[in-house]
């Protein structure tokens, strides 16, 4: 208990998944927090839920403005920013390359990709001025090899440019004590992996080598390690949570 004591922390895409996930955890380890998306209702039933160390703004990631009016707003109600989890994601339409439409491709390079740089960009002044932070930025084991089970030029892309930008930012920013690291999940029971397969995991559970899908509180729990001062020597890495799906 009380690993993110002090801290305060903006998660997106926080009202379900795997980002409620790690918005109990961070409450649970003393961390004061920011919760953002666009389900308005499930995101402020999570504040209420964790009580005065939450609040929920609604945020449409993929807008620079949007980002620029929560980072004032994390500052002005909390006073500094000391981790960023960019957990806003989607899987997009399942579509080879040449059936992929322009606006699906648009979409999901939107949500998953710009708005991992627009977060980073927006967080790293207040980061800098305090000479500390944290950045997590949650990609796929797709942005480490696009075999993982569904067509999708789009996600795969996105994913791999978190990677990208997550090891340029870590470089980048390493003098001011600003660490950046990417998290690659596998196959997690949220909401959007029941879009892809069903509830138990279906075919999905023979390319596991543990023969299980995860829950989210697996992944949470690798993320909390990267945003306290526990993993105060790892910065522009990635880190799987994949059960040796990519371990051939």
């Amino acid at each position: 208990m009380g690993r993110l004591n002090g801290k305060v922390a903006i998660i997106t895409g926080a009202a379900r998944g795997m980002g409620a996930s790690h918005a109990r955890v961070f409450a649970r380890e003393g961390a004061r927090l920011v919760l953002t998306d666009v389900n308005e209702e499930a995101g402020s039933a999570l504040a209420r839920e964790l009580g005065d160390c939450a609040i929920f703004l609604p945020h449409d990631v993929t807008k620079p403005e949007a980002w620029n009016a929560i980072v004032a707003k994390a500052v002005e109600h909390f006073g500094t920013i000391d981790i960023l989890v960019n957990n806003a994601g989607i899987l997009g339409p399942m579509a080879t390359t040449a059936d992929l439409t322009d606006e699906g491709y648009d979409l999901v390079c939107a949500i998953n990709q710009d708005s991992v740089f627009y977060g980073m960009r927006a967080v790293l002044p207040v980061m800098v001025q305090a000479g500390r932070g944290s950045i997590v930025n949650i990609s796929s084991i797709a942005g480490m090899a696009a075999n993982y089970g569904f067509p999708s030029l789009a996600y795969v892309a996105s994913k791999f440019a978190v990677r990208g930008m997550t090891k340029a930012a870590a470089m980048e920013y390493g003098k001011h004590n600003i660490r950046v690291n990417s998290v690659h999940p596998g196959f997690i029971q949220t909401p959007m992996m029941v879009e892809a397969t069903d509830e138990v995991g279906g075919e999905a559970l023979a390319q596991i080598p543990l023969g299980r899908i995860a829950d989210p509180s697996e992944v949470s729990n690798l993320v909390l390690f990267l945003a306290s001062d526990e993993s105060s020597y790892i910065t522009g890495s990635e880190h799987l949570v994949d059960a040796g799906m990519l371990a051939h």
